[in-house]
């Protein structure tokens, strides 16, 4: 679940977590759809792709405070490089959350 401190409000659903390497690497590869959102941390590195996706996702950038600093929709086989550093990335199906640059989020 999502907390949106922000505004308040939480989100209901799953959150998927991606610490390791092999986690980061697979993460949305293969998989024909989603319910859930998956949140990647301890990262060495905030490029990501999305080789081998079969839908659109949306992505969204976070700093260490957990604010929402950028976010981009990808299509398949696409590479994308934010402007900075991220402490967290987190992807949804495209459309699944309607989070803003700026919210401040806590993961339950």
């Amino acid at each position: 679940m999502i907390r949106n401190k922000t505004t308040g409000k939480l989100i209901n659903i799953k959150i998927v977590a991606a610490s390791t390497f092999f986690e980061r690497f697979k993460g949305l590869m293969l998989k024909r759809d989603i319910d859930f959102a998956l949140l990647f941390y301890n990262l060495n590195d905030s490029r990501i792709h999305t080789h081998f996706m079969r839908f659109e996702i949306d992505v969204y950038f976070l700093d260490k405070d957990k604010i929402i600093f950028e976010k981009a929709t990808l299509k398949p086989w696409k590479f994308y490089k934010p402007k900075k550093k991220a402490s967290y990335i987190l992807e949804t199906k495209k459309g699944k959350l309607k989070l803003k640059i700026g919210e401040k989020l806590d993961f339950i």
